[in-house]
């Protein structure tokens, strides 16, 4: 694998898989190409071979030859970029001036090779410092002594020279420069190493990003369709309200690709900016100049600063919140079958925002019992000797999720069959977990509650009753953390159980779980958390 030749990278020039100049390239059947090495790479301990790049999978392997003219290219390319690196001369020659091949420090002069001769051969001169020829020489002298520059003031973080460090460096912590050299090079392979692994993160997520925005696509697409079913049965006025929210989904597909393209926009940049940084790196790591090496900037040797890409993504799901809206003043014209629609609708687009929860033994109430994997939980009738912690229930039993949310939308669903008592729910991160508490939204719960087997109440203040036609046996918890929404659906019949609206949220909410006596073994069932994610 070659290295790269310069901040200007031609990307045509460059190979995908080690995002370097092609060395030997290779083309595929498909058409693309790559450095030699690096296909065979990939193609090592494979039965089937495939174009890294298109995924193209080829009946047998390839017979790969040099793409000649490609070559021929890059070495062109590569030639173009060291065109600027000045030629230095030599001080001796008095006619025609010949190429100098070392520069030494003591002499202050730059000698070609029939002039460095005595410099090989006269012991006294033998002990001269010689460098690679040198344009700026000034550089490489103490302007204080006028002595070479051969130690490194690890203190001041500067290069002196020895008679610097009789003076106002004798008491400092110095290094001969090619040690000093050694270490920075270790920096900056380091450093090579975190800027490569930008690249392909930037890489990966400009990737992620158009495929959020193509899935998005499709889900809008798959929401366009059901609209239109949907609003099919209804009167002519309803197809102006149909008309108006394919508009605002359309909009709201334009927001979301320009809000892909300038986020690849940066990321493109910021990849730009770091193989700049990477060329300058490599260039560096291979100098045997070691003090042009130390006096560059401080900056070259740390990784790089820029923005936190993990946390950002494109939402891929068509938000049905302005559906239901607009459907609200038109309930009373839908007839059974439509309204029955509307509820499957709901449940399907709450359960797009399906999260993975997972139980937290440090929280769980020590009379309750949970399985290894952390999905399901009862009660045990024994309090259990637990390690003491702030975050355990001491009194009440109940239990929450590892995971916490301070933003977006998330729903799990929560098996309750067989069950006479249980408590569901999401409570904020701060709520009191010692001694008795109390489930309403004042005390920081939002939640569902079942007790004597059919009394059903949402944990207001005070509870409100429910009245419901079917016994829930999987419950689903959808919270909507900007709108304030905490929803409880009975999945099995695909109907809405209660809401929580207009609620406030400023810390990490987390699921809540309270499985309820185990009464002589009445209610000994578990709540188990379902599967939802593939």
């Amino acid at each position: 694998m070659a290295s790269s030749s310069g901040p200007a990278l031609n990307e045509e020039l460059q190979c995908s898989i080690c995002l370097e100049v092609f060395t030997d390239p290779v083309t595929t059947p498909c058409g693309h190409n790559f450095c030699r090495t690096c296909l065979s790479k990939c193609w090592t301990d494979t039965q089937t071979c495939f174009c890294p790049l298109c995924k193209d999978t080829f009946s047998r392997r390839p017979d790969l030859k040099i793409n000649t003219t490609l070559r021929e290219v890059v070495q062109h390319f590569n030639e173009k970029l060291n065109l600027g690196e000045p030629e230095v001369f030599c001080d001796v020659c008095d006619e025609r001036k010949q190429k100098a091949v070392k520069t030494c420090l003591t002499c202050q002069s730059s000698y070609c090779d029939s002039h460095l001769e005595p410099h090989r051969r006269v012991p006294r001169l033998k002990k001269h410092k010689l460098i690679n020829a040198v344009e700026n020489l000034e550089d490489y002298i103490c302007q204080k002594h006028e002595r070479p520059l051969e130690l490194f003031c690890r203190d001041d973080q500067t290069c002196v020279c020895l008679f610097c460090t009789e003076a106002e460096h004798r008491t400092h912590n110095t290094v001969p420069i090619e040690e000093e050299s050694r270490e920075k090079k270790n920096q900056l392979v380091q450093t090579q190493i975190d800027v490569h692994q930008m690249i392909q993160d930037r890489m990966k997520k400009i990737q992620e990003i158009k495929h959020s925005v193509e899935l998005r696509k499709r889900n809008t697409e798959e929401e366009k369709s059901s609209s239109v079913e949907l609003f099919t049965d209804l009167i002519r006025s309803i197809e102006r309200c149909q008309s108006e929210l394919l508009k605002m989904m359309e909009e709201q597909q334009k927001a979301a690709e320009k809000q892909a393209e300038d986020l690849i926009k940066e990321l493109e940049q910021e990849i730009i900016e770091l193989k700049r940084r990477n060329t300058e790196l490599e260039q560096l790591s291979h100098t045997d100049d070691h003090l042009k090496l130390l006096q560059m900037s401080s900056s070259l040797y740390s990784r790089p600063h820029s923005k936190n890409w993990t946390e950002i993504r494109i939402d891929s799901d068509v938000n049905l919140k302005s559906l239901i809206s607009a459907l609200t003043e038109l309930k009373k014209t839908l007839d059974g079958t439509l309204h029955e629609k509307l509820r499957q609708t709901g449940l399907k687009f709450v359960q797009t925002f399906a999260v993975d929860v997972t139980l937290d033994p440090d929280t769980a109430s020590p009379y309750l019992i949970l399985s290894e994997d952390g999905k399901q939980v009862r009660h045990g009738d024994i309090r259990r000797n637990v390690p003491e912690n702030p975050k355990r229930f001491d009194q009440t039993c109940c239990v929450l999720a590892k995971q916490g949310f301070s933003s977006g939308r998330f729903y799990y669903e929560v098996q309750v069959k067989g069950k006479t008592a249980w408590s569901l729910g999401v409570a904020r991160e701060s709520i009191n977990r010692k001694g008795e508490i109390t489930l309403s939204p004042d005390d920081g719960f939002w939640t569902v509650v079942l007790r004597n087997e059919n009394e059903y109440k949402a944990g207001e203040s005070p509870p409100v009753s429910l009245s419901l036609r079917v016994k829930p046996e999987k419950v689903g918890v959808f919270v909507d953390y900007e709108e304030g929404l905490v929803s409880f659906y009975d999945v099995e019949s695909r109907s809405h159980i209660y809401s929580f609206t207009g609620q406030t949220f400023t810390e990490k909410l987390y699921p809540y779980f309270n499985p309820g006596l185990n009464d002589e073994g009445e209610n000994s069932n578990p709540l188990i958390i379902s599967p939802l994610l593939d």
